[in-house]
């Protein structure tokens, strides 16, 4: 039989030819293979639009509930969690910027920002020390804490927002339900890689950005920083108490006695928020019996708000306080200090203080993410034209005081040039490595001499990363009834390894050309 008696066939095939029966037959088949086809390929974008609604979900989930409010020790903090492409956390500290560690792996990203001081905590921790030690342990749970809230917030808030999507896409309760696993799988998936890899070591090895940059010139090896600070402040204990020796033995010197009638003037910078600096000040007032404080600037490191509290000692010293910002130092830290009662803040204008006409200056940039360098070094052109014009404009100002200025005032040793032959003394820091020297005289001008003072807080905790701390310095200056500068004590105080006080007199013979005459320093072991 022929194989084509055995097709079926319809209605009247019988009379149509065998090749107009296969055209006829071969678009069944045709359709068959189509509809199998866009079964297939309908399976699959559901798959597809089952995942990406999962996705959108989880991820909707995370970025609008993913954060919770935790205390931690004294400090209130927002624990936010974020998709991402690689894992990490960003430790915000505002206003000085933030740490970024690799903490974990994953697709996830938490921030902690460090918020307001609570009031009451942080005064228990004042009234107790012993407290200090019980808050740091307490922290550690604080965290933890903290993050598992953050994880199960999470995890619902992503099942959740993917619930409503998909029940608003699919309209299909199976559809509806497979989106949501899909969700809860990822989120919790990714939680558990994040926790699963933690890795604490990453709190040693941190990124700093925006002020922080600097930070490891604050921080360097915390532990040996702190084991160090914990000698140098029980050597600095004694000291600070050996300085009140200084005096009775400055007094016996034959070279220069202090006529009745002198004007001593204390002059400090660079304190960098070393509270001991504050003792040895008190000290020298006390025991010196100075008569005018003058602070050329960088009293903070970064100049934020918390660090205005450290401007109060000012007003314990009981004496008239004339300081200029530097460039360590903000406006907020200016207006800190121009509120203590015995302070004088001067910015491109003059002061008369206990007989002195003095003129100061701030430094034109606040730049606290950068290291200190010595005068001039370093600068870019741009730079150096700030500075030096800041040198130009207290000069301008000096020439139109209706009296004579007799000290005047800058940050930079950089911005002293300018002021050559406008008054016979000008006082700078900056570089924390104290030098006196004679500025280039001007034809028919009067000689002018620059002191720059070294660090009388120790370069703050950066002065503790060398293998010997950088010593405290400070000058007391002897004017007469003329105002001029006879003489000048030149106080170190040692740190670790250096447990004395150094005490160098110089006595100014001529005041008009001659050079200090340097005396043989006078230890107090």
């Amino acid at each position: 039989m022929d194989g084509g008696e055995n097709e079926q066939r319809g209605p009247g095939d019988e009379d149509t030819p065998p090749a107009r029966r296969e055209r006829r037959w071969r678009p069944r088949r045709d359709r068959a293979g189509r509809a199998g086809r866009s079964g297939w390929v309908r399976r699959v974008g559901v798959v597809l639009a089952v995942l990406t609604v999962a996705l959108a979900g989880a991820v909707i989930g995370v970025l609008a509930g993913g954060r919770v409010n935790t205390d931690i020790g004294p400090f209130r903090a927002n624990l936010t969690l974020a998709p991402a492409v690689k894992g990490s956390t960003t430790v915000d500290v505002p206003p000085l910027g933030a740490l970024q560690l690799d903490s974990h792996d994953g697709p996830t990203h938490l921030t902690v920002r460090l918020g307001a001081l609570d009031q009451r905590k942080t005064e228990a921790l004042i009234d107790d020390p012993a407290s200090i030690n019980r808050a740091s342990l307490s922290a550690v749970e604080d965290v933890r804490d903290g993050v598992m809230r953050l994880g199960l917030r999470t995890a619902g808030s992503a099942v959740l927002a993917t619930l409503l999507l998909a029940g608003l896409v699919f309209r299909d309760v199976r559809r509806t339900a497979w989106s949501t696993g899909l969700a809860l799988a990822v989120t919790a998936g990714s939680l558990g890689l994040a926790a699963g890899t933690l890795r604490p070591q990453a709190i040693e090895e941190p990124r700093y950005e925006g002020l922080l940059v600097n930070a490891p010139a604050i921080v360097g090896d915390a532990r040996r920083i702190a084991n160090d600070y914990s000698r140098y402040a029980e050597q600095l204990q004694r000291i600070v108490g050996n300085v009140s020796q200084l005096y009775t033995t400055v007094s016996a010197l034959p070279v220069y006695e202090p006529a009745p009638g002198t004007t001593r003037v204390l002059h400090v910078s660079d304190m960098h928020l070393n509270p001991t600096g504050w003792q040895l000040i008190r000290t020298v007032v006390e025991q010196f019996d100075i008569d005018v404080v003058i602070d050329t600037g960088d009293i903070t490191d970064w100049g934020s708000e918390p660090e205005a509290s450290f401007v109060g000692s000012i007003g314990l010293l009981k004496k008239p306080y004339v300081y200029i910002r530097g460039n360590h130092d903000s406006s907020r830290t200016a207006a800190a200090v121009a509120r203590q009662p015995n302070a004088i803040v001067l910015n491109n204008s003059t002061t008369t203080v206990a007989g002195l006409t003095i003129a100061g200056i701030g430094d034109p940039r606040f730049t606290p993410d950068k290291e200190t360098s010595p005068a001039g070094s370093g600068l870019t052109k741009q730079v150096a034209e700030q500075v030096i014009g800041a040198g130009e404009q207290l000069a301008a100002t000096v020439q139109r005081s209706p009296r004579p200025v007799n000290i005047a005032l800058v940050h930079d040793p950089a911005s002293a040039g300018p002021l050559s032959g406008t008054c016979p003394l000008v006082l700078a820091g900056h570089t924390h490595a104290r030098q006196v020297s004679k500025l280039p005289q001007q034809p028919g001008k009067q000689p002018t001499q620059l002191m720059v003072e070294g660090s009388t807080g120790g370069a703050g905790l950066r002065g503790l990363e060398g293998e010997k701390p950088t010593p405290l310095s400070m000058t007391v200056l002897y004017f007469d009834q003329r105002k001029l500068l006879q003489a000048y004590d030149d106080i170190t105080v040692g740190g670790t390894g250096q447990a004395q006080v150094n005490l160098e007199r110089h006595v100014v013979k001529e005041p008009a050309q001659g050079a200090p005459a340097p005396v043989t320093p006078t230890p107090t072991r």
